[in-house]
């Protein structure tokens, strides 16, 4: 936005101490006429002579001025040196926020000094350049997997269709169930991008709805998924009411589901999935049997198309975004996820969301169902 050049703010602090110091003085003098010079007699007997009254004010109006003038330059001076120190502070801000949009988000002012209001504002403006340049980082390495993964599938159909078109001897049916399966990958890993988008933007509608239901409706959902790869999965709970998009939290109860079940030991593993209410939020919690996990490993698995440091190609790997949605929807209903590895191998994964004010106790009755069961896989 344009705007008329006006006068710095160094300039009119300095007019300003300036003008201060100018009417201290002024009304000092003014005191000393008032209280002292005005009920002065116009001839008064000193010791060496006469005092007159009018040669006296002549005299005190010449040094009146002097004074004034004297004060006036002293407080233009001054008051620029001390306006200066003041705002060097906010020097350093300005020109910290000038590097930032140039796109280098890797300074810090680091204000030195006392905790003032500068310095207040220099480590909240430092924070918000570490959150941002965090927040670009991750971006810049999303864009580049996503391009890749997409790539991925891209380049295979194109081969598969050069296949076909070079060599009319080879099986089509081959390459068209080849074909579905890449199709349909990169169908996956499109819809995934955009219900991270959307719960990034926060474009949903906000619902009461029972984590404990969706608990259970995920667990009988991958239930299937279970019983192929010999997991046990197990669900108990309360009513866990919170506020939020019921899509969206289904979809995190079931990326944290089947990433338990996936992520597990073979044939004889277990998945439990618990919620719980707290004074002021309630709690969702996912955790399994597998191998053991550094917390470095654990720090890894919410980002993009990683599992722990290792890339995703599995099939039933999915597209590698799972914790990575569910960190995002997470974040936009505004709970915190937490990740801890669990003593005997395997992880646990709690999603903590604020909750909701419970009204009636039809509404309570409403949203109960069965609140424990057990889904194990067949003999």
């Amino acid at each position: 936005m344009d705007r008329a050049p006006g006068t710095s703010v160094r300039l009119r602090l300095t007019l300003s101490y300036a003008g201060f110091l100018m009417l201290a003085g002024g009304l000092l003098i003014g005191a000393v006429w008032i209280f002292t010079l005005r009920h002065l007699p116009e001839y008064t007997n000193v010791p060496g002579g006469v005092l007159v009254r009018s040669t006296l004010l002549s005299d005190f109006a010449s040094a009146t001025g002097a004074v004034l003038v004297f004060l006036l330059i002293f407080g233009l001076v001054g008051g620029w040196i001390l306006a200066g120190r003041m705002l060097a502070p906010l020097t350093r801000i300005t020109d910290a926020t000038r590097l930032a949009t140039t796109g280098s988000l890797s300074h810090r002012i680091r204000l030195p000094g006392p905790h003032d209001e500068f310095r207040e504002l220099a480590d909240a403006f430092d924070g918000m350049l570490e959150r941002l340049e965090a927040h670009v980082a991750e971006q810049r390495r999303f864009a580049a997997n996503a391009s890749h993964e997409l790539r991925t599938p891209l380049a295979v159909s194109k081969a598969l269709l050069d296949l076909a078109r070079t060599d009319p001897d080879h099986d089509p049916g081959e390459v068209i169930e080849r074909l579905h399966a890449v199709n349909t990958r990169a169908i996956e890993l499109t819809e995934a991008l955009l219900l991270l988008s959307r719960a990034d933007q926060r474009s949903f509608t906000r619902e009461r709805v029972d984590l404990s239901l969706l608990a259970e409706e995920a667990a009988e959902t991958l239930l299937p998924l279970a019983e192929k790869r010999g997991v046990t999965v197990e669900t108990s709970g309360d009513i866990t009411p919170a506020v939020g998009s019921p899509p969206l939290l289904l979809q995190l109860t079931t990326n944290l589901v089947q990433n338990a079940i996936v992520h597990n030991l073979p044939d004889q593993g277990a998945v439990w999935v618990s919620t719980s209410v707290r004074p002021r939020s309630v709690v969702l919690a996912v955790e399994n049997t597998g191998q053991v996990l550094t917390p470095q490993r654990i720090a890894t698995l919410t980002e993009p198309f990683q599992r722990g440091t290792e890339r995703i190609h599995a099939d039933h790997a999915g597209v590698g975004l799972g914790l990575a949605i569910v960190k995002t929807i997470t974040h936009a209903h505004d709970g915190t996820l937490t990740l801890s590895p669990r003593a005997a191998g395997g992880i646990r994964i709690t999603v903590e969301l604020p909750a909701a004010v419970t009204t009636t106790s039809e509404e309570e009755s409403m949203m109960a169902g069965s609140r424990s069961a057990a889904v194990a896989p067949s003999p």
